[in-house]
């Protein structure tokens, strides 16, 4: 809803998860067939779209997209963790490093946080000035609208959780030794500034929610419903407009068949329709 306003208090966060593993999988099974078809017309047509994931700290983002990249090919996709910044990066302006992540003729970009960092954490954090992260927002809606006018297709995913919610995540990888790692204090203190953020995050809403690169909150306390959720917007998103079906057969490839393997491909059409 690119005019409306996102109000991370208004989401539904009681959304009925689905009734079984079964019935996830289920679901699960045919979105993901569903993003590989997708994803084969964006390669023969030498299309490209960005996948940007944002969210809090045990949101879901990591799992979310690896049942979004498990189908396809990859060849045809890149997933871009983004963290700090290095000493190089910091000298240039911020956007200069995911310029060079953009996704070349056929394939997806998938961004694990984002340049949205400049009006989040950077302006939380207190790392970029106040002029500058409230400059970002302009910058940040031409940046994007470069993009999609030179045809990239852009989905933004915000993954939403409550703090009841991540404080159960945050135990859960503490107490298990092979989640640990995913615990930091950085985590934790981030944590303690949880109004600042929703502050940062729903005005981040406000100012970069457009027609051509629109956001979308997700419930995230059930994981199931997030990523089959999320799963639905980016199909959804990325075949607006776009024959998905299978591309016409490629005649020299057809008559080099029909001479090397004699193998005639409307002879084999024709049988397979009777």
């Amino acid at each position: 809803m690119p005019n409306g306003k996102i109000r991370l208090s208004k989401l539904d966060m009681k959304t009925a998860d689905l009734e079984s593993r079964a019935d996830y999988e289920r679901r699960l099974g045919k979105l993901q067939t569903r993003l590989l078809h997708i994803q084969q017309t964006y390669w023969h047509e030498k299309r490209r779209a960005v996948l940007v994931f944002e969210g809090w700290d045990a949101a879901g983002k990591g799992g979310a997209i690896r049942r979004l990249t498990e189908p396809l090919d990859p060849r045809g996709f890149h997933v871009w963790p983004i963290s700090a910044p290095t000493a190089e990066e910091q000298s240039k302006h911020y956007l200069y490093r995911f310029w060079t992540k953009l996704p070349a003729g056929g394939s997806f970009a998938i961004f694990d946080r984002s340049w949205y960092g400049r009006v989040l954490v950077e302006r939380v954090e207190g790392y970029a000035k106040k002029e500058e992260w409230k400059r970002a927002y302009d910058e940040i809606v031409q940046f994007e609208k470069m993009l999609t006018d030179d045809g990239v297709r852009i989905v933004k995913i915000f993954m939403h959780l409550t703090q009841e919610e991540q404080l159960n995540r945050f135990r859960e990888r503490l107490t298990n030794p092979y989640k640990r790692w995913k615990l930091t204090e950085e985590d934790l203190r981030n944590r303690g500034r949880w109004t600042d953020y929703v502050k940062a995050i729903e005005a981040m809403f406000d100012h970069t929610s457009t027609d051509n690169a629109t956001w979308h909150a997700v419930p995230a306390d059930s994981k199931w419903y997030a990523r089959i959720r999320t799963l639905e917007i980016v199909t959804a998103a990325l075949e607006d407009g776009v024959n998905i079906g299978p591309p016409p057969l490629d005649l020299s490839v057809a008559k080099a068949a029909a001479e090397v393997l004699g193998i005639h491909v409307g002879a084999l059409q024709a049988a397979k329709k009777g």
